[in-house]
């Protein structure tokens, strides 16, 4: 009896420590010389957007978090992740903007001083600057608030993909929360008259 009595106290243990060990491996994965690789970043990102949307989680440990909010340190986590040592020198990828564009759905309420807007233009306009050729900066230059965007970021519709530019647009399109730098660097894209609105039909069916 005493042995079962142990063995049902082991059994309980058991989910805890499995559930402690997880709570581990999500914290490490969010730790910069963790990420070893864009796919790793990227899965950092949908970490911070899980925080973002309940309120919990290790990116909001230590204040107040409400659910659907986004704050400074948020942004700030999003930035530490983009800009990790692995993924410095690489392109911003798909993957990553999208994670991006999931956490800027989520966010109802902000308290970031516009922190997370400045990194999701900057960041979208890298992928759609690699995706078309173009040579990209370094991230940690790229994505900085000291870097104005027009800097780096293509200016000019025949220099874009069309395709990465209709998958901003479809990103953008229906959107409560509009991104006033993505949307102008949009609408310099098909303003450059380079490229025929009929090629991105409802290009410019976005919220305001």
């Amino acid at each position: 009896m005493e042995m079962l009595n142990q063995n049902k106290k082991i059994g309980r243990r058991v989910p805890m420590s499995a559930s402690i060990a997880k709570v581990a491996e999500t914290i490490s994965a969010l730790e910069p010389s963790k990420i070893s690789c864009r796919n790793t970043a990227a899965h950092a990102l949908t970490i911070v957007r899980d925080g973002v949307i309940t309120g919990e989680g290790p990116t909001t440990k230590g204040r107040i978090h409400f659910s659907r909010a986004l704050d400074a340190d948020d942004a700030a986590w999003c930035a530490r992740i983009l800009t990790a040592t692995a993924v410095e020198h690489q392109p911003v990828s798909r993957a990553e903007a999208e994670a991006l564009f999931e956490i800027n759905d989520a966010a109802a309420e902000r308290s970031d001083d516009g922190r997370f807007d400045d990194l999701l233009a900057k960041a979208v306009a890298h992928h759609a600057a690699s995706v078309s050729g173009l040579p990209v900066p370094p991230r940690t230059v790229a994505l900085s608030p000291d870097t104005a965007i027009e800097s780096w970021a293509p200016t000019k519709a025949l220099k874009v993909d069309t395709e990465v530019l209709a998958w901003i647009a479809s990103q953008m399109r229906g959107k409560r929360r509009s991104n006033r730098t993505l949307m102008a660097m949009v609408a310099t894209f098909v303003g450059a008259a380079a490229l025929p609105l009929v090629h991105l039909p409802k290009v410019f069916d976005i919220g305001m």
